[in-house]
């Protein structure tokens, strides 16, 4: 590439980082929050410089003031069994935190740090239990937690008769049974208004996981809804700021179950009826602490969390009247098989949770099932994405070779069709006519070098998606990889917060390798050639924090594309081959 096409295209990638980094932020600054809110940390509502308890300015459920579910000390009871820690809280009568058992926040490499993060733990940090009531006459109230044989039972006599009885019964493969309560013991009828009932929050495992890896998903009785951090952004075409959204809301009487999760684990609440709605809200966290931020330069100062619930409407209870509903929880990993019979016994899709697409998930399962399968056999899940990759290239062989073939005869064959081109070049409809022709007389397919990537287009987007939810890579990992779940970051760039990813660098190396060898169309602009050449270098930069899984198969595919570029001749033609001898003696 000359100097001028090198300089064009460094500044355009310059001039995108100077607008994401430096620009956008000045001309689209964050907007202020709302002066009243309530603070997280000490649950007071703040008005205009005056300060009141948040349950006392009775806000609204679904409004920007989080009201706290109670104000009195908080009673904690644990109650573990082989997969979790269940921890609630007198403060909402729900479970604070699911804390997973085996599973430590800190993976690989990260976990040699002096900060001791712990266990992953669903809902972990949020401002409201889980099955925290919100609306109506619950807000403020202190629940009685009473441990029993299998479980707990929570309790709430509100002053209007109105008594709220929760049951948490632990099970197994991470399902909690629960079962709601309302009892009328006045003599008079209760008008209970809308109210919401609190599933969980979606936060970050930890304190550097992007947002993009939180979401929340309900279904509407047809299909699984997804909702995160891109809806709440509202930006143009994925890029530009608009104007942000704090709250969503939607359903019908047709909310069959409803989930928070984040990269690998979700907190999933299938109730036996469906629910009237389905309420989403984006709320700040708590910061982490100055520790954290000292030992992980890339910890983000500002977390938001996604809190959900499901949405009631407002009925009414006689004297004496009880309203049971009930509800099948599940909070632990997104393990495939798990969700599949989870799905299975609820009769709903919650299995929709791995992430997987109805087109490109058929080739996702499929590969996951391979890897486990090669894993089971005593392969690491290294070499089993390296085995895997060596079977995809093997059983798309025939069709590449074929390919390859006709490029390169098509490569030797240019010269010809050089001439055709002069010796019509006043008449261009011939000049087509013509060169087809050429091409037919010795088998050259011009889009013979495009059919191989489009078939494995397909491929390479299931195993993304694969990789990016596929629980079993996490914290796995391969040479100097630490967890093939994660880019392979080996240190911090000094003086800056960018990490230094070694596999990516392979990767463009080995896509440039590839692309080199590979011949050119005939007739194809010198700048779109020298341009195709250089692309590696571009996508580099878009690519380079991708899980090191997917850099590992991608870069072995390329390795073996040049392996057989190399080893592949351009195939017998009288033409082709005189114009071979020809080069030889030369």
């Amino acid at each position: 590439m000359d100097r001028k096409s090198i300089l064009i295209v460094a500044l355009s990638l310059g001039l995108i980082v100077l607008w994401q980094v430096v620009l956008v932020p000045k001309m689209y600054p964050p907007k202020p929050r709302p002066t009243n809110v309530v603070d997280v940390a000490t649950g007071v509502l703040a008005t205009g410089g005056n300060s009141v308890p948040a349950m006392l300015a009775g806000a609204p459920a679904g409004s920007s003031v989080r009201p706290l579910p109670a104000t009195g000390p908080e009673e904690l009871i644990s109650i573990t069994n082989d997969t979790t820690v269940f921890t609630f809280s007198s403060h909402g009568g729900g479970v604070k935190q699911f804390e997973m058992r085996g599973y430590p926040v800190a993976t690989g490499c990260k976990n040699t740090g002096t900060t001791n993060l712990g266990m992953v733990a669903l809902n972990g940090g949020a401002p409201l239990p889980a099955f925290t009531l919100l609306g109506g006459p619950f807000g403020g109230g202190t629940w009685k937690l009473t441990p029993v044989s299998a479980g707990l039972v929570a309790r709430a006599d509100l002053p209007n008769g109105l008594s709220v009885i929760k049951e948490f019964l632990p099970s197994t493969n991470y399902i909690l049974r629960h079962r709601l309560v309302f009892t009328n013991t006045s003599e008079v009828p209760i008008a209970l208004p809308e109210y919401e009932y609190v599933i969980g929050t979606a936060t970050s495992l930890s304190p550097h996981e992007p947002l993009m890896a939180l979401g929340t998903h309900w279904q509407n009785g047809a299909k699984p809804e997804v909702v995160n951090q891109g809806w709440f952004a509202n930006r143009t075409l994925g890029c530009f700021p608009g104007t942000p959204r704090t709250e969503y809301r939607a359903g019908a009487g047709n909310v069959k179950w409803a989930a928070v999760n984040n990269q690998f684990f979700a907190l999933a609440v299938i109730p036996a009826a469906p629910a009237a709605a389905f309420r989403s809200l984006q709320l700040d966290l708590p910061p982490p602490s100055a520790e954290v931020i000292a030992e992980d330069s890339r910890a983000n100062p500002k977390p938001v969390g996604f809190e959900s619930a499901l949405v009631y409407p407002a009925t009414v209870i006689q004297p004496g009247q009880t309203i049971e509903r009930f509800y099948t929880v599940f909070a632990g990993p997104k393990e495939y098989n798990t969700l599949v019979n989870l799905a299975k016994e609820t009769e709903t899709d919650v299995d929709s949770l791995m992430g997987f697409s109805k087109f490109f998930g058929f080739f996702a399962k499929a590969l996951l099932m391979s890897m486990n399968g090669l894993h089971s056999w005593g392969l690491s899940y290294g070499f089993a994405i390296i085995v895997i990759t060596v079977i995809i290239k093997t059983l798309f062989f025939p069709l590449t070779h074929a390919s390859t073939k006709s490029m390169k005869r098509m490569a030797l064959l240019q010269p010809e069709m050089a001439k055709i081109k002069e010796k019509y070049k006043d008449d261009p409809q011939k000049v087509n006519a013509k060169t087809m022709e050429f091409m037919r007389e010795h088998r050259i397919n011009p889009v013979a070098g495009c059919i191989p990537i489009v078939i494995q287009i397909p491929v390479f987007i299931g195993f993304y998606q694969m990789l990016n939810a596929a629980i079993e890579l996490r914290g796995t990992g391969f040479l100097w990889a630490c967890d093939l779940s994660q880019p392979d970051t080996l240190f911090m760039i000094p003086g800056t917060h960018l990490p230094f990813n070694l596999l990516p660098l392979f990767w463009a190396a080995s896509t440039w390798w590839q692309t080199s060898l590979t011949p050119t169309a005939p007739g194809a602009d010198p700048a779109q050639q020298k341009m195709m050449k250089f692309m590696p270098f571009m996508f580099f930069f878009f690519l380079y924090n991708m899980a090191s899984g997917l850099t590992l198969y991608w870069t072995v595919q390329n390795l073996l594309g040049v392996v057989q570029t190399k080893l592949t001749k351009p195939g017998a033609d009288p033409a082709a081959a005189k114009l071979l001898l020809g080069k030889r003696k030369k």
